[in-house]
């Protein structure tokens, strides 16, 4: 648990996060008690090596960008020959665990956050040492650090704001969202929307694990005790939040029940143009741009008692048993920090690339829509991650299968976190 606290206290300084990050240059890696290697600095003076490289990121349409990106690579390192073999996220985890239990895992990998710390705490990652990270950023790093051992290289970011349809709030007569909005004018906003008609609504979000922990963190909540040791599922924080997405399903309806959804996604009902306001990831906006036929803009999303916004973000790790420490640690630095791996992932409209260049990031902050592409910067000051243990996915299961029960009015809040406390204290161990 030492090492999970460590993480944890290690991701919660991204709240202080600047606003972008800065590139990193060759790397080494070893395993923990290993002898450190330099990673080679040229490709004229390494001897031909091919490495392996699993990802699924890349899965759904960013194939072609990965491989530019190793194109790029490869004629800098032409010694180093990279294959990259690509997964889809639902298959991805399964896959990977089968592999590194077997022994087959590939040289160097990805893993998002949420799973990181497993991986980290099992030994099966290697310890990225000897290498300079004066040009990334140190609150990126200490995501992917654990008790003071980098185990991971932040490969990109992304985060979640406030997407809203500038027509409808016109024709509701609302002002748009700003910076300083609460709950309390989302919810105003989104009654004034909801009026427009039987099928318009003002709000989704759904009441899901991923959102909840967000939320919660708005109203003062967490869903442990600050050392970790304890679940804090059905605090009164934490019921506050949970009641308040619930009732704008079931209460208010300014949010859609599923029966109102008619089978179609929340992206969906966006583009349809008969929703008001939707927080969502950045990497909605390419879909957006080409979707919809209204005006919409974004705003840093709204708190309560503070702001909370979530990120996401994407290691890329060595394996333990890897023959080829230092080649995967030259290829995921490149991947992590060069100047043409960020402006392909740019252009692609590919996340973003953890550096701190403001002048490769400034097609991005050009480019429209949106216009106010400033507030994914600014939301930067709020993250808030999601607690990292090794059993996250049990955790996560138990607590969202109870919340779908209280969206869908089957029992209450307050039932559904006190069962959702229940059985994670039965079934998870915080050692």
């Amino acid at each position: 648990m030492k090492k999970q606290k460590r993480l944890f206290a290690l991701t919660a300084g991204l709240l202080t996060i600047a606003l972008a990050f800065s590139a990193c240059g060759g790397a080494s890696a070893s395993t923990p008690g290993s002898q450190s290697a330099a990673a080679p600095s040229g490709g004229d003076t390494a001897e031909p090596v091919t490495i392996t490289y699993c990802n699924f990121n890349a899965s759904g349409g960013k194939e072609e960008v990965l491989q530019e990106m190793y194109e790029a690579f490869h004629e800098e390192y032409p010694n180093i020959t990279v294959e990259i073999e690509t997964i889809g996220f639902d298959d991805y985890f399964t896959q990977m665990q089968t592999r590194v239990a077997g022994g087959t895992a590939p040289d160097c990998y990805e893993l998002n956050i949420e799973n990181f710390a497993a991986y980290a705490n099992k030994g099966v990652l290697a310890e990225i040492t000897d290498v300079d990270l004066s040009r990334i950023d140190e609150t990126a790093l200490s995501a992917f650090n654990v008790d003071g051992k980098q185990y991971g290289l932040p490969g990109n970011f992304s985060n979640v704001v406030l997407i809203y349809n500038k027509d409808l709030f016109d024709q509701a007569q609302v002002e748009y969202p700003t910076a300083d909005w609460t709950q309390e004018d989302v919810q105003a906003a989104a009654e004034a929307i909801r009026a427009l008609g039987d099928d318009i609504f003002g709000y989704y979000q759904p009441v899901t694990y991923n959102e909840f922990y967000k939320v919660a963190a708005q109203y003062g909540g967490s869903l442990l005790n600050e050392d970790g040791t304890a679940f804090t599922i059905n605090s009164e924080a934490n019921v506050k939040a949970a009641q308040m997405m619930v009732d704008r399903v079931l209460e208010s309806n300014v949010q859609p029940t599923e029966v109102q959804m008619g089978g179609m996604g929340d992206w969906d009902l966006f583009m349809s143009g008969r929703l008001g306001m939707i927080p969502t990831g950045i990497w909605a906006f390419s879909t957006f741009a080409d979707g919809c036929d209204f005006a919409w803009d974004i705003a840093v999303e709204p708190g309560a008692d503070q702001k909370a916004t979530a990120f996401f973000s994407n290691a890329c790790v060595i394996n333990a048993d890897s023959p080829n420490k230092e080649a995967a640690a030259t290829w995921i630095t490149w991947l992590c920090s060069s100047d043409k791996a960020a402006e392909l992932r740019i252009a692609a409209g590919w996340d973003l690339p953890a550096i701190n260049d403001q002048e490769a990031l400034a097609p991005y902050l050009e480019e429209t829509p949106p216009d106010n592409r400033q507030a994914v910067f600014d939301s930067l000051d709020y993250l808030v991650l999601p607690p990292t243990i090794e059993d996250y996915a049990l955790m996560s299961d138990i607590i969202g299968q109870k919340l779908a029960a209280a969206a869908a009015g089957s029992m209450t809040v307050q039932q559904a976190l006190d069962e959702a406390q229940a059985e994670c204290e039965a079934q998870i161990t915080l050692t």
